[in-house]
């Protein structure tokens, strides 16, 4: 009998590597700042007792770590024409989930905190027998709001790309 040539394989697909570029741009070193301020920020109010509001801003603070986290690690391997819809508007995109989400939720996040540190300075004083919490909720405010800022500066980064009709991030 003669002889069959075997099936054709799967296409081959390229190699995963680092996108540099992406990396040493200004949003690339933002997204570093927001993923280890905002993993302070979430780290700090877990690892302390907290109650009430907190676990909103707790929440708040965790869905937008792991959505930045998300876009980073996207961003970083250039695969964001993998993301349906998205993809496509990868700029886009990024601009919303700064601006709109993130900004929004810290701003949340850092109000909260800031007013639950307020809530608890009486603690502060000298010869307070009780475990205080105003350090860590004043610790959460800083980096929130300081990750607020960064989300800011990212999102004002992808507008003025927007704005000069650039399709890139970067």
């Amino acid at each position: 009998p003669p002889a069959v040539p075997p099936p054709p394989g799967p296409a081959a697909r390229a190699s995963l590597s680092i996108h540099r570029a992406f990396l040493r741009s200004p949003l690339g070193l933002l997204r570093l700042g927001q993923l280890l301020l905002g993993a302070a920020f979430w780290v700090t109010v877990a690892a302390h007792k907290y109650e009430g509001a907190a676990h909103f801003a707790l929440f708040a603070a965790v869905l937008v770590w792991l959505l930045t986290l998300a876009l980073f690690g996207l961003s970083l391997l250039g695969r964001w024409a993998l993301v349906p819809w998205l993809g496509s508007r990868w700029l886009l995109t990024n601009l919303v989930h700064d601006l709109v989400l993130a900004m929004g939720l810290y701003a949340a996040a850092t109000g909260i905190m800031g007013y639950k540190a307020g809530r608890k300075s009486y603690c502060n004083l000298p010869g307070y027998s009780q475990r205080c919490l105003y350090g860590a909720y004043l610790s959460a405010s800083v980096c929130g709001g300081i990750a607020a800022c960064l989300y800011l500066f990212s999102g004002l980064y992808c507008l003025s790309r927007r704005c000069r009709d650039e399709r890139d991030i970067i």
